[in-house]
């Protein structure tokens, strides 16, 4: 959305077979502008679309590497790693296209043990210790009203495109961006961290006190 924003031309390449089931979005509750969700609408402004079958026995896929080869960044967030077994994974596809700056986005990150876990914001919130510091001062913890740890995550994952582009234009060389929910978050509690490493205290929720 937001290098969209800047004039990049995007594409978002989903499947045929469940194009209106496969992005959760589509489907939200109201409101809806037409058939589509307002949500939906808003974080996919400034994009273009093409479906594809990778199962087609034409090898259908084969326009997916031709994309890239074509493109400056490709963004992934394939959890069941499917891509990497049709040969299109980083390895794979930077040989094709050496320059391409690939990007994967997950819950929790592509090395970690908890790689395999689907991610979401309500859940990235929690495991963060997000909620644990947002709610009444003697309260249950709670969920922020917008979704942060998504928001988050495409600022950081923008920032560090925009660095990797940086780098081709002076090296000629692509790389593989590894960017999820969890870190993300965490890394948005700079003076929480730091107060807690220097005074050893822990966060609490204190409400709207300042």
């Amino acid at each position: 959305m937001i290098l969209g924003g800047l004039g990049a031309e995007l594409i978002k390449v989903e499947r045929p077979d469940i194009l209106y089931a496969e992005d959760d979005p589509r489907s939200w509750r109201p409101p809806f502008v037409g058939d589509e969700n307002v949500y939906f609408l808003s974080v996919n402004r400034n994009k273009k679309s093409i479906a594809v079958n990778f199962k087609d026995p034409k090898n259908e896929k084969g326009c997916i590497p031709q994309l890239a080869g074509m493109c400056g960044v490709l963004v992934e967030n394939d959890l069941s790693r499917k891509l990497d077994q049709m040969g299109l994974d980083y390895d794979h596809v930077h040989k094709a296209a050496p320059r391409l700056v690939y990007c994967s986005i997950s819950g929790y990150g592509r090395t970690s043990p908890a790689s395999h876990r689907p991610g979401y914001d309500s859940i990235a919130s929690a495991v963060s210790g997000m909620m644990h510091i947002t709610g009444p001062e003697d309260g249950d913890p709670v969920r922020p009203g917008v979704v942060m740890t998504d928001l988050a995550t495409g600022l950081y994952t923008h920032g560090a495109i925009m660095a990797a582009l940086l780098q081709r234009h002076r090296t000629g060389g692509g790389v593989h961006i590894d960017c999820n929910l969890l870190s993300s978050q965490v890394a948005c509690f700079t003076h929480i961290v730091t107060n807690y490493l220097n005074s050893g205290k822990e966060a609490r929720r204190w409400g709207n006190s300042p």
